[in-house]
């Protein structure tokens, strides 16, 4: 199995490289469902990761797949800087209001990769048909899908994963994501026949702050605590490869 780790930070990329993940997908505001890291995570993680390939997640903002020319620019950015950085690949998708894959902006976005890695993240699982969405995904030339089987975790959308992989044909890589663990991912890889994996593998940190302010929130309305962490966890991460 080829084991791709969805780092929130350095520290959780290096912990995938340590743990044997072949590739980290690099990600900030991972309760957005992931945005685009700064130049400085990137930079620096592509300094110390040398064994695991570095992928670099590029969405402006959480929220839905529905980007205006406004944020089209933005991401062009974003993909010239992680290719000028030397990451790996990167990760993104666009769709329409209709629910279908932005074909026009995913080929402009495509060519600023300049031949790198890329994946189509989880906006394939809010398409209204994932079949045609997966064709479409094919004739851009991208490498692969991140996939939920458009349900609530991968476990759970196994019979549509299992369908895009015989659609797929060998075509493009269906990699399985969002709540894969090492509890699971066996189940999922005999009934999908799955190669690729996508996972976090993270575990709570607490705070090492002694002096503590129950009284304010940084996140205002969102409620998170802010004197723990979760961090990519090294035994974690092993114990998958291991399967493998």
């Amino acid at each position: 199995m080829i084991v791709e780790i969805c780092a929130n930070s350095v520290e959780s990329a290096i912990n995938a490289q340590k743990g044997g993940a072949s590739r980290v997908e690099l990600c900030a505001g991972i309760p957005e469902g992931g945005t685009t890291p700064s130049y400085g995570e990137i930079l620096t993680a592509r300094k110390l990761l040398d064994k695991t390939r570095l992928h670099v997640i590029v969405r402006p903002r959480g929220g839905d797949f529905l980007y205006s020319p406004l944020e089209e620019e933005i991401m062009a950015h974003d993909i010239s800087m992680a290719h000028y950085i030397g990451a790996d690949g990167i990760v993104l998708g666009c769709l329409t209001a209709d629910g279908e894959v932005d074909v026009r902006m995913m080929k402009r976005l495509l060519r600023e990769a300049c031949g790198m890695n890329v994946t189509f993240h989880r906006a394939f699982d809010m398409c209204r048909n994932p079949f045609e969405a997966l064709e479409q995904i094919i004739d851009l030339g991208i490498t692969r899908i991140l996939t939920s089987g458009q349900a609530a975790n991968a476990e759970k959308g196994i019979p549509l994963i299992k369908q895009l992989i015989e659609k797929a044909a060998g075509r493009i890589i269906i990699m399985p994501g969002c709540g894969v663990n090492y509890n699971n991912i066996s189940k999922i890889a005999n009934e999908t026949g799955a190669k690729e994996f996508h996972l976090s593998a993270r575990s709570v940190v607490e705070s090492g702050m002694k002096h503590r302010n129950a009284n304010v929130s940084m996140g205002g309305t969102v409620c998170i605590d802010e004197y723990s962490r979760e961090v990519t966890d090294v035994e974690k991460v092993k114990a998958v490869t291991l399967l493998g």
